[in-house]
């Protein structure tokens, strides 16, 4: 109940301050228009001094110029606001002449000036001449000069960091969230320092308006009183000279405010604290700076003619300030040399867990220049492509792979890591570039015989005065980082089931939920986290992406309180995701080439089933099993002198067991059951696997 009344609440007042924006605006759209009672002038002046205020006070008290983002749209609307009270005054003004009653413009016109008569108004008008000249020469210009270079550097600096966002990232520095939050954060700072940039020319318009319309208030008000009013020259002279300055000042001087506080809106963008944190932090730093200050006031003060009874108390004030500062020098100093942890001679206790990295990729020293950031960090950008690219195609959330420097390793060696276990290790040249021949017979590039890390290919370490000729002969040419980028990615896929722990999972599920609350209660009501993750794991191991997980995990659903077996479970995922794997190895005019099975090897595959409890396996004869993977072996290799890719086609009580049988083999074999092909795909079959008795 509380949370509903809370949520009225605060929509109630969403609206209501909607409401009052928009009434605010209608009423500096009617200041333009309609006549307002002196009374009414001075409340909305009032006010208009009060609002400058409170805008200089927040803009000391915020942190970064994003906690007052708002600030552009509003000077805009300050300044309309400025410009309808000053119509409205100058009508009433020249309209009412000698009665007017303003006491706002009185109180600028005769208290602030400090003097009455002719003198009051030749001070009050210097004083309102030597305001618009600060405003305008002094503040407003260089106001408007930084938010101009602030907005052009912000800008021009974007690229670089979102970049540095993206290293920091890829590197497992920051979370996804904060990489997000940073980047909109960046995006915001573009948008405000732009907008600065534009509005801070309102400010140098109503300055040169204001000016005119003081001009216009005196010209136009000897006007008025000597032919409408009957006046004498003397006599409108001292009238509206002395209106037309009180109300030049009572608008300039909250101007002057909103453009000091533009100014410090703009100038304020490398800081982190307030103004009055940064300013006290800064200015207590040193001690030597106050006692040099405080030998100069003594110095000053003994020069005849100067006031020493004023300088001798500032050289006292400073030279306190400079002792009491030194000694807080000195007390941190000795709190922090207190503070450092002393060496112990006894071995410090190890916490009883030490988590591994879910994956890392270790480097030799001569390969960090491609993770530097002041050299580019190339191999950093490729591997936040790499996990996107793994998302998108196995549905798998690749964790944040950290990168470390091994001195243990060679120079150009690196190994690739998951959970602290090797999976891959190899070595690469840096300033070479590495020639793959796709298949072929090929002209010959001078090179250093290699094998390619990703594929084992043959390959060779070239220079780059052979890298066209290569290109030109039809070799894959890839330098150093595209190097470590596709080794890495083959390992991923290779090894996908063995990154999806149960905390990813979990993970997964719980941002499921949000959208498909029914659909995850069915299932963990009828599976265990553990064994939703060994199916997961079984599609993975086969290449079959998990991205589409709603419809597994309605197939574990369905057929997950019949049994537990995984190996079942995987078959009917498959078949439920059909389409997607008959589309996954379909060439482009759907059809598939497919290799099947002698129907009496295939029942012997069958009738050798043993139940484990990893799973079922093939239990043939030794023999028999030489034989068919002997034939297997041939017919793929049959199949691929073809330009083929070679499928397995056999019934579904023989796909796991065949794929079983052939994993040490052929581990990239790709076996189908009829139930995972979908009727629009066309089968072609280019052979039969059979042993001989």
């Amino acid at each position: 109940m509380a949370d509903v009344q809370t949520m009225f609440s605060n929509a109630f007042l969403k609206q209501r301050s909607d409401v009052l924006v928009a009434v605010g605006v209608v009423i500096v759209v009617m200041m333009l228009i309609v006549p307002l009672p002196v009374v009414v002038l001075d409340t909305l002046m009032s006010l208009n001094l009060v609002f400058a205020l409170l805008t200089i006070l927040i803009t000391l008290y915020i942190k970064n110029a994003l906690e007052f983002s708002v600030f552009p749209t509003l000077l805009l609307v300050v300044t309309v606001y400025g410009l309808a009270l000053n119509v409205s005054s100058t009508r009433l003004i020249l309209s009412q002449g000698e009665e007017f009653d303003g006491r706002i413009i009185q109180a600028f016109s005769s208290f602030v000036v400090g003097a009455a008569g002719t003198e009051g108004l030749v001070i009050g008008l210097i004083i309102f001449i030597i305001i618009i000249a600060v405003q305008f020469i002094v503040i407003t210009k260089g106001a408007t000069r930084v938010a101009e270079v602030a907005a052009r550097f912000t800008l021009d600096s974007l690229p670089g960091k979102q970049m540095a966002i993206e290293q920091e990232y890829s590197s497992g520095a920051i979370t996804e969230e904060e990489s997000t939050k940073r980047k909109l954060d960046l995006e915001r700072e573009v948008d405000f320092y732009g907008a600065m940039d534009g509005a801070s020319k309102f400010v140098q318009g109503n300055v040169r308006v204001g000016l005119l319309i003081t001009a216009v208030n005196i010209v136009g008000g000897i006007v008025v009183g000597m032919t409408i009013h009957g006046e004498s020259f003397t006599a409108a002279l001292n009238t509206y000279i002395s209106l037309a300055i009180g109300d030049g000042l009572v608008t300039q001087f909250p101007a002057l405010i909103i453009s000091t506080a533009t100014g410090l809106i703009v100038t304020r963008s490398i800081s982190e604290e307030t103004f009055g944190t940064d300013l006290t932090q800064q200015f207590t730093g040193q001690a030597r700076i106050y006692w040099i200050a405080t030998a100069f006031l003594f110095a000053l003060s003994l020069l005849p003619g100067f006031p020493w009874y004023i300088l001798m108390p500032l050289a006292g004030l400073s030279g306190l300030l400079a002792w009491r500062l030194g000694r807080r020098q000195v007390t941190e100093e000795r709190e922090a040399a207190e503070a450092e942890p002393k060496p112990k001679e006894e071995p410090q206790q190890m916490s009883p867990v030490a988590p591994l990295d879910p994956l890392s990729l270790e480097l030799g020293y001569g390969l960090v220049p491609l993770v530097d950031k002041d050299k580019g960090a190339e191999l950093l950008d490729r591997i936040t492509r790499i996990r996107r690219e793994a998302a998108l195609e196995l549905g798998l959330v690749v964790p944040r792979i950290r990168i470390i420097d091994n001195m243990r390793l060679e120079p150009s060696e690196y190994t690739f890591k998951i959970r602290g276990v090797e999976v891959g290790r190899a070595k690469i040249k840096m300033g070479y570039y590495l020639c793959i021949n796709p298949g072929g017979d090929r002209e010959d590039v001078p090179g250093e015989a290699t094998t390619d890390p990703a594929f084992g290919l043959p390959a060779k370490w070239i220079t780059e005065e052979y890298r066209d000729q290569a290109e030109r002969a039809g070799y894959t040419v890839v330098d150093s980082p595209s190097i470590i980028a596709t080794h890495l990615t083959e390992l991923l896929k290779r090894n996908s089931a063995d990154i999806l722990g149960r905390q990813e999972v979990k993970s997964m599920l719980d941002t499921l939920r949000r959208d498909y609350p029914a659909v995850v209660e069915d299932v963990q009501g009828a599976l265990s986290l553990g064994e939703i993750q060994k199916v997961l794991q079984g599609l993975l191991r086969e290449q079959v992406s998990i991205r589409n997980l709603v419809v597994i995990l309605e197939t574990l659903a369905d057929y997950g309180n019949i049994t537990k077996d995984s190996s079942f479970l995987v078959e009917k995922v498959r078949q439920a995701l059909k389409r997607q794997i008959s589309l996954q190895y379909a060439d482009d005019d759907k059809s598939m080439k497919v290799i099947t099975l002698d129907p009496s090897l295939e029942q012997r595959i069958i009738d050798s089933r043993v139940e484990t409890a990893g799973g079922v396996v093939p239990a043939l004869q030794p023999d028999v099993q030489r034989a068919w993977i002997n034939a297997l072996l041939n017919s793929v290799q049959q199949a691929r002198s073809q330009g083929v890719f070679p499928l397995i086609l056999c019934s579904e009580a023989a796909r796991p067991l065949v794929k079983a049988s052939a994993q040490r083999d052929l581990p990239d074999l790709v076996v189908l059951s009829a139930p995972e092909i979908v009727s629009e795909v066309k089968v072609e079959s280019i052979g039969e696997i059979s042993i001989e008795e």
